[in-house]
């Protein structure tokens, strides 16, 4: 498994939800572990979501019918 940037959420929380919707369709999701230095336990910094490289379209995909994101815009 290689893992690939999805997309950057504005923090911890959004990450988490967004990791958890992803996987609740069938796509391995995390949260980068480096991303969530945090005070009392939650990162109130942006936090990178990585999925398998395998995955990459289908939680593209997913994204952006559920939430909303337009990835062409990403750099």
């Amino acid at each position: 498994m290689s893992w690939t940037n999805l997309i950057t959420a504005p923090d911890q929380l959004i990450a988490e939800m967004w990791a958890e919707l992803l996987s609740s369709h069938g796509v391995r999701a995390r949260v980068r572990a480096g991303d969530t230095q945090s005070f009392l336990g939650v990162s109130a910094y942006p936090c990178r979501i990585l999925v398998d490289e395998d995955d990459l379209t289908r939680a593209q995909e997913l994204m952006k019918s559920e939430m909303g994101v337009d990835f062409t815009d990403e750099g």
